[in-house]
């Protein structure tokens, strides 16, 4: 019998199920469940156990691990009688590495441990490769005992594992990459449009600057998006939006100006506004080709 805790994992999408699948490799027992069907079926083929129900796959845990997108999904799975409080065992670990707003994780944190379960915030960076890969970066909130507790789980998911603070300050330094990575998938998207209307060669131009200090590990995993105009979602639009409305909000509560970042956030609305929200976010490079008066749609 395996001597490593026994993990209930809850949300199954785009990322979730590569992290899944990666716990699973790494020899823990995992119970899924989420709302597709068959996700579930990926699961169980991949090693693990599909649940048929919340309260199921998280009664007997030792941990459990949430993904899913956004403040409300949260709050959906975490409350209720058949939510994750109310059904997982006293001194259980509750790891959300959703990407949600900090007080949300504040509260959950509060809510659980009224009921004796310890909780992090947890969310990543690094996408759906990075999910598959097993290179996220994670950025975490909570005790330290329990960060301590959760890192073999973590490692077994990201290279970059760092406890920034109490319970939300994960959630904050998430808020913050998104904010870079948003303003990153802009800049390279004008810079593209900008190459291909002075008719430079895109590959080379893109690579040779790559190498150099405009160099970054956006354009490293969105060049190919870029060069073949492949939206399919690794990260999809309406998530960023979500996250930029994150962002946002919590500079306004603490009195930081996001001058870029406002402007960005517009450009991301904007790009969601014109049904582009199921696109990955590199297909911001959209927006950018229409405001030039140049479009590759079909």
């Amino acid at each position: 019998m395996s001597k490593l805790p026994k993990i209930a994992w809850v949300g199954l999408g785009i990322m979730g199920s590569p992290m899944a699948e990666n716990l699973i490799k790494a020899g823990y027992e995992v119970t899924g469940y989420t709302l597709e069907a068959d996700k579930l079926e990926r699961l169980a083929a991949a090693g693990g156990t599909a649940a048929g129900s919340i309260a199921e796959a998280v009664k007997d845990a030792d941990v459990v691990i949430t993904m899913v997108p956004a403040s409300p999904q949260v709050e959906a799975i975490a409350y209720g009688p058949d939510g994750i409080v109310d059904n997982a065992r006293s001194g259980a670990l509750l790891i959300d590495m959703s990407s949600i707003t900090p007080q949300t994780s504040i509260d959950l944190a509060k809510a659980a441990g009224a009921k004796g379960i310890r909780v992090l915030d947890a969310p990543v960076s690094g996408g759906e490769a990075g999910a598959i890969e097993a290179v996220l970066s994670i950025m975490v909130g909570g005790e330290q005992s329990d960060f301590d507790a959760a890192k073999p789980i973590l490692e077994a998911l990201g290279k970059t594992i760092v406890l920034c603070g109490p319970h939300g300050a994960g959630q904050t330094v998430k808020a913050a990459n998104q904010l870079i990575v948003a303003v990153n998938i802009q800049a390279c998207a004008e810079a593209v449009v900008f190459l291909e209307k002075s008719g430079v060669d895109l590959a080379a131009a893109l690579d040779v600057l790559n190498g150099g200090l405009a160099g970054s590990t956006v354009l490293t995993r969105k060049k190919d998006n870029f060069k073949n105009r492949d939206f399919k979602p690794g990260f999809r639009i309406d998530l960023h939006h979500k996250d930029m409305g994150i962002v946002t909000d919590a500079a306004r509560t603490v009195g930081a100006a996001l001058p870029v970042g406002a402007v960005v956030a517009s450009l991301v609305a904007s790009l969601r506004a014109q049904g582009d929200g199921n696109l990955d976010h590199s297909a911001l490079l959209r927006g950018v080709e229409r405001l030039s008066g140049t479009t590759t749609e079909s």
